[in-house]
């Protein structure tokens, strides 16, 4: 079996996370904002608060390429999967995030250049995008 931190990771956490929208969010929310360390307080417990660190880090810039990968339909229908999963309304949800831009703290702090672009460029497109079908379909809140 397995004992890395990445591993662990997987086994108890990220696999229970259905979309690579969803994964890419928690695993944002374990990083500090102000030290930038990615903090699991089981984690450290079983391997140390620098190798947690070190395996979130790098699972964070897996997940994060692993959604890059996927072509802008499959970011849609990950994206659409992740927003079913909140209980919140959608185009609540699209309005927040078109005024307020939390999606761009989801980068990994290694991310640079031409990914980093795509994925902004990627997110406000899909954004736009769900919040027009949202009103199209009568679901727009500010209507």
């Amino acid at each position: 079996m397995d004992r890395s931190v990445n591993a662990d990771l997987w086994r108890n956490t990220l696999s229970g996370i259905p979309s690579l929208y969803g994964r890419l969010s928690y695993l944002a929310a374990l990083r500090d904002p102000n030290s930038g360390r990615y903090e699991h307080h089981g984690l450290a417990l079983v391997f140390g608060a620098d190798e947690a660190h070190k395996g979130l880090r790098q699972s964070h810039s897996e997940v994060f390429a692993e959604w890059l990968q996927l072509d802008l339909e499959g970011q849609h229908a990950d994206l659409a999967l992740y927003l079913s999963g909140l209980g919140e309304n959608r185009s609540e949800v699209m309005t927040t995030w078109m005024q307020v831009k939390h999606y761009q703290t989801l980068v990994p702090s290694s991310i640079r250049g031409l990914e980093r672009r795509l994925y902004l460029a990627n997110l406000g497109a899909l954004i736009q995008l769900m919040a027009n079908e949202d009103k199209a379909c009568g679901k727009n809140p500010a209507a």
